[in-house]
């Protein structure tokens, strides 16, 4: 049951456009689900409100998952019974919810942030720049186009993020010339690939049949392409993907070590540092929000409170203590 089931949602989230990573991430929690419950044939999915409640307990109770890991369980199985199934869900889901928390993310120093990107060489410190300088999630970065980078104008067009909206964001002066150098190196990738019968690039949505010569133009081509040609897994189609992420955070995480940062260091650090030096420098709250493309204002407000924890926020009482 689980592989015909399985391959009919592939086939339903690949109608509605759904990402490679969220196909991956809701087959995971769907195969979780059946194998939990022990199901062996369509009919052990009925009566599914119940069923749901007592996974999403299982993992908030026995597994102590986090919010966001149970939110993201439940929507795969909405998703599953909605969609793929077209069962109407008539009952409310009534599950222990996962206990919220607030956790407060990593911030570098100025200085740590030069010490990291310092250590670090060639594609993978371009990209960390560009995360740092422009406030970008890192599939955010590594999905640009040639097109998305405007040097006159010193922006950026961040194109289908996360809750599929488009923003415009800073870009730093300071990489103009060393971007420019590295499009040129990818340009005559690009030529290569082309002359080799290759050359053509995933396009979003239906873009691919509106504009059929699109894929190969020079405009449409990643910033920052993959090392080789590969099988796309959705369509079986051979072409150059972007970088994937992995190694850049190994990257970070080596770059870190060798500076002797004992923060927990990741691509989306860099991120946290941009807001929060941003916020140290005067930036109005409003302005942060739409950089970083937040819906709510509550989620860059976050960084608020990081600035109050330390040197921006209250003296120490044992400062005042005349005592060594």
């Amino acid at each position: 049951m689980t592989r015909k089931l399985m391959d009919e949602m592939h086939s339903v989230m690949r109608r509605r456009h759904y990402s490679i990573r969220t196909e991956r991430s809701y087959s995971m929690w769907v195969k979780r689900y059946v194998a939990f419950h022990k199901m062996k044939s369509r009919a052990d999915l009925r009566n599914g409100e119940k069923k749901i409640e007592q996974f999403l307990d299982h993992l908030a109770i026995e597994l102590k998952v986090s919010p966001s890991t149970q939110n993201q369980a439940m929507n795969a199985l909405v998703f599953l019974y909605k969609h793929v199934l077209n069962h109407t869900m008539d009952k409310s889901i009534n599950a222990e919810r996962a206990p919220k928390r607030i956790n407060l993310p990593v911030v570098l120093t100025r200085e740590e942030t030069a010490r990291i990107i310092t250590l670090m060489t060639g594609v993978h410190q371009l990209v960390v720049k560009l995360l740092y300088g422009s406030g970008l999630r890192i599939i955010e970065c590594l999905r640009l186009r040639v097109h998305d980078i405007d040097f006159e104008m010193k922006a950026l067009v961040v194109r289908n993020g996360k809750g599929a909206k488009d923003r415009i964001t800073t870009f730093p002066a300071t990489l103009v010339e060393p971007l420019k150098s590295h499009l040129k190196r990818v340009k005559l990738i690009h030529e290569k690939d082309l002359n080799d019968g290759y050359g053509e690039v995933y396009l979003p949505h239906a873009l691919a049949r509106k504009y059929p010569k699109a894929s190969k133009q020079w405009q449409w081509q990643y910033v920052f392409p993959a090392g080789r040609i590969s099988t796309e897994p959705k369509t079986g189609v051979q072409r150059r993907h972007h970088l994937d992420p992995s190694p850049i955070n190994k990257a970070i995480a080596s770059a870190a070590r060798q500076a002797g940062i004992d923060k927990r260091v990741t691509a989306h650090t860099f991120r946290h540092s941009f807001a929060t030096h941003l916020l140290q420098r005067g930036t109005d709250i409003r302005t942060i929000q739409s950089l970083l493309g937040h819906k709510d204002i509550s989620t860059t407000m976050i960084y608020t409170h990081v600035l109050r924890q330390g040197g921006e926020g209250i003296v120490s009482p044992l400062d005042d203590l005349d005592i060594s």
